[in-house]
């Protein structure tokens, strides 16, 4: 069976990057490419994260400065000052919301990682390896980093198949190789297993997940007590009562909605690249009006060839969620660039600030017909629920299509 094959029975994935804070002060400094690279410092004086250049030198998460510059003379230090912390939450942010393009149920655990349930989008987007590939393509075209995926039946045994996986891989793990996959691995590796609490374990001759798993739990209370001794038997044997429920993380805005597109071919043609924030402009709004709120800023996100991202914003004097208002703040902040044939790999449009749409008071225009924009938004909105995405597009955008 091949892991595609096997990936139908594996709904839950774990997505993990590839020495993330390392990989992004990398990317955004192309010359440390090929060089040992941390990022760490400060006051406290550890390692936050190594690229796989410096952990060829045995430096990993945590260490102490001091010891990872022993271990390498030649280390490059970059330090997580404000900046650099930005641009982290900003990749994670995009991140995340890539994965939330495949499907709602995903659960942020930290700025590098996510739990995602894809049974919604097997119909939809193929087998669950079928998705991960998807999933690590989007990130390296859009991100310039690398990500592992784990694949499984539960969030416990998904969140180890990542571990192997990495760098840059994919690993599944179906029902049936479960115990094969487990057993041989350290106790220390379980799930909420600590360094005191597997020490504890060594102790009583438990090594391997195996030895737990064909412990008695009796002896397994006598070890760590009843509740722990009950939660490492399931886990030992690949059970998790555990689901991934939507999660954002505590670096994520949460009074925001965005969208964001790479081109098939990095392009400087303006007319596709102002057609493109007409479409992301009227997901945005959709999204809005079916959560029912409205926003005051409009966010462009444009970015180049060569990875070299901008933002623009523009508060506007009322909160909307009218497709073409969104549309005509963000290409107004798009052609306020003044780009000159620079080649554009991404485009995207956020909207910030939101509140209630109930909240919003709309102010009349003298000489506004009774019925514009918005109602017409209701009635594509109306379309779009019963027959798709594609029962109702602007012209342009048809247009578009048809070129």
């Amino acid at each position: 069976m091949t892991p595609e094959q096997a990936s139908w029975q594996c709904p839950i994935l774990h997505v993990d990057m590839d020495a993330f804070y390392a990989s992004v002060a990398v990317r955004n400094r192309p010359e440390l490419q090929s060089v040992p690279v941390v990022v760490g410092g400060g006051y406290r004086g550890v390692v936050l994260s190594a690229n796989y250049h410096a952990r060829a030198y045995g430096i990993h998460s945590a260490m102490p400065m001091t010891r990872a510059r022993r271990l390498c003379p030649r280390l490059v230090v970059v330090s997580p000052g404000h900046d650099t912390y930005d641009s982290f939450a900003t990749v994670s942010t995009s991140v995340m919301e890539t994965f939330r393009r495949v499907t709602p149920l995903v659960e942020v655990v930290s700025l590098d990682e996510a739990f995602l349930d894809v049974s919604g989008a097997m119909r939809r987007l193929g087998s669950p390896y079928a998705i991960a590939e998807r999933l690590r393509a989007q990130v390296y075209d859009e991100q310039a980093i690398t990500c592992s995926v784990g694949l499984a039946r539960t969030v416990a045994v998904a969140k180890l198949a990542s571990r192997r996986a990495k760098p840059d891989g994919v690993v599944v793990v179906p029902p049936s190789a479960v115990t094969t996959f487990l057993h041989p691995l350290d106790v220390g590796e379980l799930w909420g297993v600590g360094e005191k609490t597997a020490e504890l374990l060594h102790r009583f001759g438990l090594r391997t997940v195996g030895d737990v798993a064909h412990t008695p739990l009796t002896t397994l209370r006598r070890a760590v007590g009843p509740g722990m001794a009950a939660q490492l038997h399931q886990l030992a044997w690949g059970e998790d009562r555990r689901v991934v429920t939507a999660r954002r993380g505590a670096d994520e805005p949460d009074k925001s909605i965005g969208a964001d597109e790479t081109f098939g071919r990095d392009t400087d043609d303006r007319s596709v690249v102002l057609r493109e924030i007409l479409r992301l402009s009227a997901k945005v709004a959709r999204r809005m009006r079916a959560a029912q709120l409205a926003g005051r800023t409009v966010t462009v996100k444009v970015r180049f060839a060569d990875f070299t991202t901008l933002t623009r914003s523009r508060t506007r004097g009322e909160a909307t969620d009218v497709t073409q208002e969104i549309y005509r703040t963000a290409s107004d902040l798009f052609l306020a660039l003044g780009l000159q044939r620079a080649r554009i790999r991404l485009v995207g449009v956020r909207v910030e600030g939101l509140v209630p749409r109930r909240t919003v008071q709309r102010q009349l225009v003298l000489g506004e017909r009774d019925r514009g924009w918005s109602d017409a938004d209701l009635a594509v909105d109306r379309a779009v629920h019963r027959f798709g995405d594609a029962a109702v597009r602007p012209a342009s955008l048809l247009e578009g299509d048809r070129a």
